[in-house]
């Protein structure tokens, strides 16, 4: 009897170069690899949107949280690297969750990818949308939501279209846009530090303090847990340099290291810049103060023209960074279509969605139905949430944390008990496939159930509540949250009818590590 994972044959296409299953095989490099990794976080746009919630949360202790948040995410990434080495699948926590806990589990992991994706589409299209317009000086149609939503579907037009037309080109244009990215957060966080010990920074500036480095000094274990569940958002996305595995030279240990040494690029960009913005600007809730509520959504923009000024060079330099989100934003809308696109491609072509989504171009060799679904599910979802209302979109981006987590930790689960027969083999096994990638998995689990049931159901909590029966008034952010996996169960259970091949045939195929 076959398997659901078992070897497929390869898509039909006149294209060369084609893999397993039909996409392009060796078309990265580690290099390029890495540079989609990184770009995938969206470190400038993640730090513009997140970095002011977590200083409201935790004050003065945002640097260690953004740092502690690292430790789950490269215990995770270890357990993306061994799966991958024996499995070089691009629906990664889809095909390692059905080989380690059987079919329904993979087709959760599966949505749990997509469901992030779509939501988080939404958030970076409305920054796109509204830098656009700050960019190029229209700041009354940056506050339009009208304008910015135009924008912001433009934007998620243009980079499925890039997807579209192949894996080469959005790889060399992540690796240009990471360029400019990098080097102006560099470049920001010199100067800030620079001024606020020269004595030229703004009221409310600080020394860097030895207090800021310390978990214990946060107010509480609630405070903790928001904080380092808000700074997992901005480590979000490496995973995507292991979701375009079959798209990459040496398939089996490239995307690895790449996810591996993109979480510990980002350490060293998010510790740099907290700590730096955090000396200039300070924690004060008014003027750019980072608790500021006004600034939580984008402390950035309000940055730039006071570490750069605002006349000569200077202007050009804020001008620049704000260009650098928007193109971080950008740049993320494309590499979240590429996981979501590759994942739901996987999915179709072991046959547990729809085949229409397992369509490869003959030319460019990418999934077709799969990306372009992708982009017009984004554009519906984000023109919903807008009509509906903007307190909606809010805690809608909040509610991604808990579809990574989820993920994310299953993925480390998948590790341990996919290669449970081995890991007294040797020590180096126990570790990177058994204590690390179990680790990482533990605490995200307690991270998701934390936030889920206890912070984000407060009715208080964010900007939307909602009377559940039986439970009664609950936090928007775990409505949408918790309410969009329910959502993949239900689709999940449709499936089984409609075509359930996938469901009704449990046995997985058998690897080495397994035996």
């Amino acid at each position: 009897m076959s398997s659901p994972l078992d070897p497929l044959p390869s898509v039909t296409t006149s294209g060369s170069g084609a893999g397993e299953k039909g996409l392009k095989s060796n078309a990265l490099g580690l290099f390029s690899s890495v540079a989609i990794g990184l770009a995938s976080t969206a470190p400038a746009y993640s730090l513009a949107a997140t970095l002011g919630l977590i200083v409201a949360g935790v004050g003065l202790q945002a640097p260690i949280i953004t740092i502690l948040a690292f430790i789950p995410m490269l215990l995770i990434a270890y357990a993306y690297k061994e799966l991958n080495e024996i499995d070089p699948d691009c629906g990664t926590t889809f095909a390692w969750g059905a080989r380690a806990f059987g079919p329904r589990t993979g087709w959760m992991g599966g949505w749990g990818i997509i469901i992030a994706d779509v939501i988080v589409m939404a958030n970076l299209a409305q920054i796109a949308g509204a830098y656009g317009f700050q960019l190029f000086g229209f700041p009354g149609l940056a506050g339009s939501t009208l304008w910015t939503t135009v924008a912001g579907v433009i934007w998620i037009v243009v980079m499925t279209a890039i997807c579209y037309v192949g894996i080469e080109v959005s790889a060399a244009l992540q690796r240009w846009l990471l360029c400019v990215e990098v080097f102006m957060l560099a470049v920001f966080s010199i100067t800030a530090l620079v001024k606020a010990y020269s004595g030229n920074a703004p009221a409310g500036s600080l020394h860097i303090a030895g207090s800021w480095f310390n978990p214990f000094d946060v107010g509480s274990a609630g405070a903790f847990t928001s904080g380092i569940l808000a700074a997992v958002f901005i480590y979000w996305g490496w995973d995507t340099a292991v979701s375009v595995n079959e798209e990459t030279e040496d398939k089996e240990t490239t995307p690895g290291r790449a996810a591996v040494i993109s979480t510990v690029l980002l350490l060293i960009i998010y510790a740099l810049v907290s700590t730096s913005a955090q000396a200039f600007a300070g924690v004060g809730t008014k003027g750019i103060g980072l608790a500021n509520p006004n600034n939580s959504g984008d402390v950035l923009s309000g940055l730039g023209s006071a570490v750069f000024g605002t006349h000569g060079f200077g202007y050009f330099e804020a001008k620049l960074l704000i260009f650098m989100v928007l193109t971080s934003s950008a740049a993320s809308t494309q590499t979240t279509i590429l996981p979501t696109a590759r994942t739901s491609f996987s999915m179709a072509v072991h046959k547990a969605i729809p085949a229409k989504f397992g369509e490869v171009h003959r030319r460019f060799l990418t999934p077709t139905w799969s990306t372009v679904a992708m982009g017009l599910v984004s554009i519906a979802f984000y023109v919903l949430l807008v009509k509906v209302s903007s307190n909606v979109l809010s805690d809608s981006i909040s509610s991604v944390g808990l579809g990574i987590a989820f993920y994310y930790g299953l993925t480390g689960f998948c590790c341990v008990w996919y290669f449970r027969k081995v890991l007294t083999r040797s020590a180096k096994d126990l570790w990177l496939k058994g204590i690390l990638p179990g680790l990482g998995g533990l605490m995200l689990l307690y991270f998701f159930c934390y936030a889920a049931f206890d912070v984000y159901a407060d009715p208080n909590y964010g900007f939307t509540s909602v009377n559940l029966p039986i439970v009664g008034d609950t936090g928007g952010v775990t409505v949408i949250g918790v309410g969009s996996l329910v959502l993949g169960l239900v689709l999940m259970l449709i499936q089984w009818a409609v075509q359930g091949s996938w469901f009704r045939n449990p046995d997985i195929q058998v690897s080495a590590a397994e035996r």
